[in-house]
């Protein structure tokens, strides 16, 4: 019963998954360059407001710039699916 389990696992591939739904990796790119544009911004909204601390702005920054690398990289891996 676990080694079927196992092997239906190994047999998902949401690559595929999502290529198959239509998503191409010029989509992955431009969200990508989006998300660093839209960390910028979080950014500097965030440093602009009175009431929250220079480290809060940081903190909104660096969570958005991390969604980059993880689009840029999804879009690699749809690049090789097409």
């Amino acid at each position: 019963m676990a080694k079927a389990t196992i092997e239906r696992a190994a047999g998902f591939d949401p690559i595929a998954l999502i290529h198959g739904l239509g998503v191409r990796s010029s989509h992955a790119y431009i969200a990508g360059f989006a998300s660093v544009g839209l960390s910028f911004t979080t950014w500097v909204i965030s440093r602009g407001k009175p009431d929250d601390s220079r480290a809060q702005s940081d903190r909104w920054g660096i969570f958005t710039g991390h969604w980059a690398p993880t689009f840029f990289l999804i879009g690699l891996a749809l690049k090789k699916e097409e």
